[in-house]
C-alpha cells in the first residue's frame, strides 16, 4: 500500500470488503503539524516540500473523517484560527478538533468522536498515483541502529539532544526540509527521545530518560527532503560528533537509507459496497 494517503481505498475496505464480520471502522484522523501544514496550505514558496510532496499532504486533508490540530498549546488564538480556515478551505466537509497532546487540551472531544460508528473510512480520493509516487520520491528515509559506549556515564538525554542538534544545523545549512526527525535511547531499563517535527522547530526531548549510563542503543529515524545518501552522511556525522562530546565512542550496527518506491496496493477499491 501507499504509505501516506489513499489508505481508504488500500486498507480500510479492502478489510470491510474481505475480512468485514471481524472488523468495526472508527473514524479515520489525521493529525496535523502547525508549521508545515500552516506553510503548506499558504502555497508558501519557501515552505520546502515540492508541489508534489504538498499534493500528497492535502490529499491526506481529504481523505480523513476528521483533522486534528495539534500543539495548539504552541500557537497563539489568531494563529489557531487562521490555521483551522486554512483547513476547512482546503478540505471543507471534514471535522477540525482543536488539541495539545501535551496539555490534554482537547481530548474530551477527540475520545468523543473516536467512539463514534457510521460511515466511516469511505472518503474515497481521486488520486494521480505519478505524481504520489514522485512527491514520495523526494524524500530521503533513514533507519539507523547504533550502540554509544564510554569508560564513564554521560547523560543519555544529552546525547539524544545532541544528535538532533547536530543534525538540525547539518540540514539547514543544505536547506532540507525535515518531515520527521526522531532519535530514541535505550539503556538499562530507561527510555528517552528526541525529536524535530520541522527546520523551524525547536529540538525537543519529548520523552526524558533523566539516566545516567556507560552505554546506549540508539535508533535514528529521519524523513528529509534530501538525497538518501547524502542524509545519512550527515547522521554518521551528527551520531559519532554527539557521542565524542559526550567522551564516548558511536558504532553503527545497521542502516537503511532510501527513498520510498512508486506505490503499488495489492488492492485498491474505488468505492464501498
Amino acid at each position: 500500500v501507499g504509505s501516506c494517503t489513499d489508505l481508504v481505498a488500500t486498507v480500510i475496505q479492502p478489510l470491510m470488503q474481505l475480512y468485514g464480520d471481524q472488523f468495526d471502522v472508527a473514524p479515520y484522523g489525521v493529525i496535523l503539524k502547525p508549521n508545515q501544514g500552516r506553510q503548506i496550505l499558504r502555497d508558501d514558496p519557501d515552505s520546502g516540500f515540492s508541489p508534489n510532496a504538498a499534493y500528497i499532504f492535502k490529499k491526506q486533508l481529504e481523505e480523513a473523517d476528521f483533522i486534528l490540530l495539534n500543539r495548539i498549546d504552541e500557537l497563539s488564538e489568531d494563529e489557531i484560527n487562521e490555521l483551522a480556515e486554512l483547513v476547512s478551505a482546503e478540505a471543507p466537509s471534514v471535522p477540525v478538533l482543536r488539541i495539545s497532546a501535551r496539555e490534554g487540551t482537547g481530548f474530551d472531544a477527540l475520545l468523543e468522536i473516536l467512539e463514534q460508528r457510521g460511515e466511516f473510512g469511505r472518503r474515497f480520493l481521486e488520486l494521480d498515483y505519478d505524481i504520489y509516487a514522485e512527491g514520495e520520491a523526494e524524500l530521503g528515509w533513514l533507519n539507523m541502529s547504533l550502540t554509544v559506549a564510554a569508560d564513564h556515564e554521560f547523560e543519555l538525554d544529552d546525547l539524544l539532544i545532541g544528535i538532533v542538534t547536530c543534525l538540525q544545523q547539518s540540514l539547514a545549512e543544505t536547506n532540507a526540509e525535515t518531515a520527521h526527525l526522531k532519535t530514541i535511547g535505550l539503556s538499562s531499563g530507561c527510555h528517552g527521545v528526541a525529536n524535530l517535527t520541522g527546520s523551524d522547530s525547536p529540538v525537543e526531548c519529548s520523552l526524558a530518560s533523566n539516566c545516567r549510563t556507560k552505554q546506549a542503543e540508539i535508533v535514528v529515524n529521519a524523513r528529509v527532503a534530501i538525497d538518501p545518501e547524502e542524509l545519512e552522511r550527515l547522521v554518521q556525522i551528527a551520531v559519532r560528533g554527539a557521542a565524542a562530546e559526550q567522551h564516548a565512542t558511536a558504532d553503527v550496527r545497521q542502516t537503511q537509507s532510501f527513498r520510498p518506491g512508486r506505490p503499488v496496493p495489492t488492492h485498491r477499491f474505488s468505492e464501498s459496497k
